[in-house]
């Protein structure tokens, strides 16, 4: 496992002050948004030759790209809604190859039509349920052209909100194209009391499919905090990874910028504890 952080997290500002910082930080890859080149985060068309000279700069400073940020509300309210995100959707995973990015991130989404991260009581109905199903068969053909492999969170806010739901959909889909991104923090929300069981729990149901590892930290308000500065016990986690196999980026965010480099120096330590 090595540690990675949201590119988002630094200033837009130029590439290579954005990989400089990266680096410096303590971080060895990073989750891409295209935002951070100036784009759109679904952006209308492919701006090819931007993002083979960004994957030529990473490479150069040795910084993988662990995912891409491919994120819309799969079950939006409005279906025109819905079908128009997916059209720009389609332009991040034909980005993803040109980036070396072996993963696109998505959010199965929420019936809220302002936030697809915030719970609505329509989440758990079946048409929310089929209507996600839907952009994620999408998707999937897609990930299918361009060779590369889609991963969905487990969120409270939304449709996929637990680890019952994700072993739900990768039980129905049963594509191997398809894959979990784990986030403990969202996982044990307010239970942090019982946050072990939660994890194991998690880890028990999911682990041969988690494709990329979150490590955001919150507090017992919580509020996302720098990482290992938080009540959440991320130790646990990465120990719960490791003995299902899991060997790739454990990704820092949600912190503001400020504590990118005190966050990268607690992963490394904390992925040396497990080492």
């Amino acid at each position: 496992m090595y540690p990675a952080i949201f590119a988002r997290t630094y200033p837009l500002g130029p590439v290579e002050q954005l990989l400089s910082a990266i680096g410096q930080d303590g971080y060895e890859g990073m989750q891409f948004n295209l935002s951070c080149l100036g784009l759109a985060s679904l952006p209308d068309s492919v701006p090819t030759g931007e993002l083979t000279a960004f994957a030529e700069a990473a490479r150069e400073r040795s910084l993988a790209i662990a995912g891409l940020s491919g994120t819309y509300n799969m079950a939006h309210p409005d279906a025109a809604v819905r079908r128009a995100a997916r059209a720009r959707f389609a332009n991040v995973v034909a980005a993803a190859p040109l980036l070396g990015a072996p993963i696109v991130t998505l959010c199965t989404g929420s019936r809220n039509a302002d936030d697809m991260w915030a719970a609505h009581p329509d989440n758990a109905s079946p048409s929310a349920w089929s209507d996600m199903r839907a952009e994620l068969d999408a998707a999937l053909e897609l990930a299918e052209k361009h060779d590369i492999r889609l991963g969905i969170e487990p969120e409270p806010g939304n449709v996929v909100a637990d680890a019952n739901l994700a072993r739900r959909i990768l039980d129905e889909v049963r594509n191997p194209r398809l894959g979990i991104i784990l986030d403990a923090a969202n996982l044990v929300g307010d239970r942090l009391n019982d946050q072990a069981r939660v994890m194991e729990e998690a880890v028990d149901l999911l682990g041969e499919h988690i494709i990329l590892a979150h490590a955001k930290d919150v507090d017992r308000a919580g509020t996302v905090v720098a990482t290992g500065a938080g009540a959440v016990d991320l130790h646990r986690l990465l120990r719960l990874l490791r003995s299902c196999g899991y060997d790739q980026a454990v990704v820092a965010h949600g912190f503001e910028h400020k504590d990118a480099a005190a966050s990268g120096a607690a992963l490394r330590t904390l992925l040396e504890d497990v080492s």
